[in-house]
């Protein structure tokens, strides 16, 4: 017997694509920036910089992250994005990396992105969270392994 979906299951689901519309929307800015996958933004200690995320961010990142066959992340304490395959140095879940990720401060890139060119996608954002439940962006890890609990 199929179950039915609760109304909490049906509230992520819609988020998700709503993060993923507003991924997709901040794409098609024109901007002079490329994300060249060089993964020094990746190396939070070294730039002394981390990426928040919201609650919807974060779901979206716990499921892409669980889509690879992981549970949980890994015990960091090197400084490095817990998202990092440290072999390949790659990004584990790109197509889906967080809003920060997408916008950051990385120079070869074309340096960050002005809050005013995307302010009303971290509105969106922002409202997600809100509707989620959430409290505000917490920084990557504490809100990925926020989002892989309440996914078990």
């Amino acid at each position: 017997m199929k179950r039915k979906p609760s109304d909490l299951e049906d509230r992520r689901k819609l988020a998700l694509l709503e993060v993923r519309q507003i991924y997709t929307e901040l794409a098609t800015r024109p901007s002079e920036r490329q994300c060249t996958r060089r993964t020094e933004c990746c190396h939070f200690k070294l730039t002394g910089l981390t990426p928040y995320l919201t609650k919807g961010e974060g779901l979206l990142a716990a499921q892409a992250w669980r889509a690879t066959g992981r549970k949980c992340l890994p015990n960091e304490t090197s400084g490095v994005c817990p998202l990092l395959d440290r072999a390949s140095s790659k990004c584990l879940i790109y197509t889906d990396r967080p809003f920060a990720c997408r916008t950051h401060f990385c120079a070869a890139a074309g340096g960050p992105m002005s809050r005013h060119e995307v302010s009303d996608l971290i509105h969106r954002l922002e409202t997600i969270d809100v509707q989620l439940g959430g409290d505000g962006p917490r920084k990557l890890s504490a809100a990925v392994s926020a989002a892989l609990a309440e996914l078990a």
